[in-house]
C-alpha cells in the first residue's frame, strides 16, 4: 500500500486522461454542475505533455495502479492541458516569478488518502530546489480547501468561458517559508 511518486512519461498519458475525467466528475460533485464539469474536461483539464517532457509532471502509484497525478512548471502557463488554447511555453525567472502548480487530479478511490498532499510536497520541493521562492496555481472549487490547508492564499475567483459555459476557478499563491527552503536546499 506504499505510495510511489515518479515522473510521468508519455506512455502514461492514455491512462491519465480518463483518471483526470473521472476525478473531475466524482470530486467536483456539489461544486460544479455536470455541464460545467464536462466543459472543463473538454476545454481545460488534461495532461500538458510539455510538463511530461520537462520531467515535472508526476504520477503517484499504489500497488502498481495510478492513484493521482500533478506537476509543477517553470513555464508561464498557469493551467490547462494540451487542448487549452491559452497555454504559453515561455520560461519563468525563479528570482522574479512563482513556479506553477499544475493539473492535480486524484483517482476517486484514492481521494483523501494523502495522495494529493504527497504530490504537492514533491512538486513544491522540486520547485524550491530549482530556485523558486513561491508557487501559484488555478484551483478548482473542490481543490480550493485542499490548497488552503497547505498554505495557499486565494485571490478573487475568476470565471472562464469554456465553450460558452462559465466556470469558476480560484487563483491561489504560496510563499515558501525560510524553514522550508532550508529543509529542501
Amino acid at each position: 500500500m506504499a505510495l510511489r511518486i515518479r515522473p510521468a512519461c508519455l506512455p502514461d498519458v492514455p491512462a491519465l486522461e480518463p483518471l483526470i475525467a473521472a476525478s473531475a466528475r466524482a470530486l467536483g460533485q456539489g461544486y460544479y454542475s455536470a455541464t460545467e464539469t464536462e466543459a472543463a474536461i473538454e476545454h481545460v483539464f488534461g495532461v500538458d505533455t510539455e510538463l511530461v517532457d520537462d520531467g515535472s509532471y508526476l504520477v503517484a502509484t499504489r500497488d502498481g495502479e495510478i492513484a493521482g497525478c500533478g506537476g509543477w512548471s517553470r513555464r508561464t502557463t498557469l493551467f490547462g492541458g494540451d487542448r487549452y488554447a491559452g497555454r504559453a511555453s515561455g520560461l519563468l525567472d525563479p528570482a522574479l516569478h512563482p513556479a506553477k502548480i499544475r493539473a492535480f487530479f486524484v483517482a476517486p478511490g484514492a481521494a483523501r488518502q494523502g495522495v494529493g498532499a504527497a504530490l504537492l510536497l514533491a512538486c513544491e520541493s522540486a520547485a524550491a530546489k530549482a530556485g523558486f521562492l513561491a508557487t501559484e496555481l488555478m484551483a478548482t472549487l473542490p481543490g480550493q480547501p485542499f490548497y488552503a490547508a497547505h498554505g495557499y492564499r486565494p485571490d478573487a475567483a475568476v470565471v472562464l468561458d469554456l465553450g460558452g459555459i462559465p466556470v469558476r476557478f480560484v487563483p491561489m499563491r504560496k510563499q515558501f517559508s525560510v524553514t522550508f527552503l532550508q529543509q529542501v536546499g
